[in-house]
């Protein structure tokens, strides 16, 4: 199959983040294993997910080093968005493959699926292996299970590509992202007695406010880097509920934020601050009024930043490979650091770019996967 006829099967998977992608993945094993390739499955603790793993081995059979191509195959969700086709269904028109996906990132996994069989029939001196994971659009949280596969399976690829839509050029850096969730417990009472009451809602609204006045510091103040197009540290609360009658003084507020942090940045010290003003200034508040009042913190998804070394042997081979020499750092996160952090170098290059992601009529141009097959073709003769 080409690289289109991947897109559409792909594409027609709902890999929602909130559900299995267990078809998308057992489709993609079964037919590696008709290719002759072995793939192994990394599941969730309840096994409704899969991350994929497979190696293309070297002419020798060798199965070290080498370069892994990675991608995520969970989609946003299409809730509320007002599309003009099917989502599920891969659409053309004026050269543009729409469908939920096609840019985010389903466009690279078509792209590398479809190089498959060239793959394995070039003369490589070393091997080339794909990884797919699930949920990298809820923080990144199903690459960690396949990275400890591969650590306990001793496999040591030398460099990654993630495939994320960058428009088939280089990026060497992205931010961190970390993601928490917030639980403000009060006591209910009468909303004509609010003596009696402690509100949870106000309390998580001062919270919520120190978290902005923490994001407005690190606009004001920095540390920067004129590379990103933000070039500082973000903070945002971005959902919440509470509350049960407009005339209940409210017992329990919920809501979460994230913090996208440059790379340098440690995320514990973000946080610390955070835990700090809870500690200090804001529990102390609220146990005046009501003792049993409580403040939870769960820590998210999180994924750690990129900065990728100019010097690494991926880099100067992706650079090479797209003749692209200019320097690009990019605010969202991918998988690309959990590779990094591990110890295998890893860049950042693939089909689509970010501003036709998560929106209502997604697309990819057929021209980028054209692109992305070309690279990924050179990248194989590379080796």
């Amino acid at each position: 199959m080409n690289a289109r006829t991947w897109l559409e099967t792909l594409v027609g998977f709902d890999t929602t983040s909130r559900n299995s992608n267990l078809a998308l993945i057992e489709t993609v094993r079964d037919w590696l294993k008709g290719q002759g390739v072995d793939a192994w499955l990394a599941h969730n603790p309840e096994r409704t997910k899969a991350n994929l793993f497979a190696t293309l081995p070297a002419q020798d059979g060798g199965l070290q080093g080498g370069i892994v191509l990675s991608g995520h195959t969970d989609v946003v969700p299409v809730d509320g968005q007002d599309w003009a086709t099917d989502p599920f269904k891969l659409v053309e028109k004026d050269d543009l493959l729409y469908g939920r996906g096609s840019c985010d990132m389903k466009g690279f996994i078509a792209g590398s699926l479809a190089l498959v069989p060239e793959f394995l029939a070039m003369p490589r001196k070393k091997p080339i292996h794909l990884a797919f994971s699930y949920d990298e659009e809820v923080g990144c949280a199903g690459a960690p299970y396949m990275l400890a596969d591969l650590h306990e399976r001793g496999i040591r690829p030398e460099g990654c590509v993630v495939g994320e839509p960058t428009g088939m050029q280089v990026v060497v850096a992205h931010k961190g992202i970390n993601l928490f969730r917030c639980k403000v417990h009060g006591k209910a009472a009468h909303s004509s007695l609010t003596p009696r009451g402690c509100n949870a809602i106000e309390y998580a609204a001062r919270l919520i406010c120190r978290i902005r006045d923490l994001a407005d510091s690190f606009k004001a103040n920095g540390p920067y880097d004129q590379f990103y197009d933000v070039p500082f540290s973000t903070m945002t609360t971005n959902q919440i509920r509470g509350g049960i009658a407009v005339n209940t003084i409210p017992e329990l507020c919920e809501f979460t934020y994230e913090f996208r942090n440059l790379p340098g940045m440690q995320p514990d010290e973000i946080q610390a601050e955070v835990e700090k003003y809870v500690r200090d200034e804001l529990l102390p508040r609220m146990k005046a009024e009501f003792d049993g009042a409580s403040i939870e913190i769960e820590t998210g998804a999180a994924a750690p930043a990129l900065e990728a070394s100019e010097e690494a042997a991926i880099t100067q081979l992706v650079r090479a490979l797209t003749e692209d020499r200019a320097t690009r750092k990019v605010a969202y996160g991918t998988e690309a650091g959990l590779f990094q952090g591990i110890g295998i170098p890893t860049v950042v290059c693939g089909p689509g770019h970010i501003e036709q992601a998560h929106k209502p009529n997604e697309f990819v141009a057929l021209d980028q996967l054209a692109s992305c097959e070309t690279f990924l073709r050179r990248l194989g003769q590379s080796l």
